[in-house]
């Protein structure tokens, strides 16, 4: 199961997240960005969207899935909690993305930036640093 850690940034909000795999890294960075943006309604009534995104590489594809969960907080009123891949390749996902409304903001993060990102393959299998702008 993929975890992740906050960093220390000087100007944004930043996180150090690892997997054993693509999903657990997706999910983690996910998971973690949504730990830092805001916590979900109790109570609030379960919603479900699906993504399909493709890109030239595995940065690329992890910055517009970031975003996209942004968005979808942003319009939707949603904090993501499970998020389940169909497919991911380091050019492709097609997820389903389930979450609640949003209770209490914590930090209002504009974007994932390609700010010094790589996703690295390790011993453990992958990791990789993502900035945050605030």
């Amino acid at each position: 199961m993929g975890r992740w850690l906050e960093l220390d940034h000087t100007a944004d909000l930043a996180l150090h997240v690892w997997g054993s795999d693509l999903t657990d890294l997706f999910v983690a960075a996910a998971t973690g960005m949504f730990s830092l943006l805001a916590e979900a309604a109790p109570g609030g009534a379960r919603v479900r969207f699906e993504m399909h995104l493709t890109a030239p590489d595995a940065e690329s594809l992890l910055v517009d899935w970031l975003n996209e969960l942004l968005y979808l907080c942003e319009t939707q009123d949603f904090v993501g909690t499970e998020f389940v891949f169909a497919i991911l390749t380091p050019m492709e996902l097609h997820a389903e993305v389930a979450g609640l409304p949003v209770g209490e903001r914590r930090a209002d993060i504009k974007a994932a930036t390609y700010h010094m990102l790589a996703v690295v393959a390790a011993e453990a299998g992958y990791e990789t640093e993502i900035v945050f702008d605030v």
